[in-house]
């Protein structure tokens, strides 16, 4: 069954990648006419979106990339920047 949910009950939700990572938390959405085409996506503190960027605030992730929204957000683990720890 097809539940409908307001973009603003979606501010602050909490993000996850599809692999269970936290990801960070929904900042806003972006619209395009009547479409949602993305959301920002804020790095929180603890999230795996914090470690990757360093610096930055967070980035936007294209609404195609999302597969589920309901208590959380899930979306998909491509939508991860490339990380590696041995970088660092």
């Amino acid at each position: 069954m097809l539940k409908m949910k307001r973009i603003t009950e979606t501010y602050d939700m909490k993000v996850f990648t599809d692999t269970g990572d936290y990801f960070g938390d929904v900042e806003e959405s972006i619209l395009t006419k009547n479409k949602i085409f993305g959301w920002r996506v804020r790095a929180t503190k603890n999230s795996f979106l914090n470690k990757v960027l360093g610096s930055a605030k967070g980035v936007i992730v294209p609404h195609q990339l999302v597969k589920s929204i309901g208590d959380i957000m899930i979306i998909n683990k491509s939508a991860v920047p490339s990380y590696n720890p041995d970088e660092d």
